[in-house]
């Protein structure tokens, strides 16, 4: 009798099944922590509330992510490139012009985006390292990016001659000096028109 209980469990006692870790999206895990990070700033996020809002054991968080610091870095990461996938493409002749859409559209969505608003309201100090510091894979990739751009316009004769490095470091300084600290020295009801400013001057600075 025994045996048969052990043997043939009852359906209502049958144990639950998990579904595996290496299942999991991870855009799960990291849509979860972008809405809490978003919402509450990454020094309240914990690893326990990313576990309970994707919906995932904390094991299972801690093999993928082994703090949140290290998740916070892959959000931010993924949503820069998220934005930058979303830029507007102009036609190859116009390279200098294409760059500075592109930047200044990287400028006005990273302002706006609840979670870099959120980060310089509550947790400033998340991106001093990366301003002060070192570069972050952000940076790295945004930099690779402007800097391969620049390349092919000077070849085209659309971007003015020097150091691609250099330059790409430039634009890029500029473009986040704007997405930080230009809304401080502007009215909220003006801040876009940085995007203006911006790109007259990107323009100056890159024509030959």
């Amino acid at each position: 009798m025994v045996s048969q209980r052990i043997n043939h469990p009852s359906p209502e006692r049958a144990p639950e099944r998990r579904t595996a870790a290496n299942a999991i999206s991870e855009d799960v895990i990291l849509d979860a922590a972008t809405r809490l990070m978003s919402t509450i700033g990454i020094r309240r996020t914990t690893m326990a509330d990313v576990a309970r809002t994707a919906g995932v054991s904390r094991a299972t968080l801690y093999r993928r992510f082994p703090n949140v610091e290290s998740l916070a870095a892959q959000v931010t990461t993924r949503e820069f490139a998220r934005i930058a996938a979303a830029a507007p493409v102009t036609g190859r002749g116009a390279t200098r012009q294409a760059m500075i859409v592109t930047m200044t559209h990287l400028v006005r969505e990273a302002r706006r985006h609840p979670l870099l608003r959120r980060i310089i309201e509550l947790d400033p100090e998340f991106l001093a390292p990366y301003l002060l510091q070192r570069t972050g894979r952000t940076s790295r990739s945004q930099l690779a990016a402007i800097e391969h751009q620049i390349v092919v316009g000077q070849q085209d004769g659309e971007i003015r001659a020097g150091s691609p490095r250099r330059i790409a470091a430039t634009v890029l300084q500029m473009a986040w000096s704007f997405t930080l600290t230009g809304p401080v020295f502007t009215a909220p009801d003006d801040v876009d028109v940085l995007d203006d400013e911006l790109a007259d001057l990107l323009e100056r600075y890159l024509r030959p």
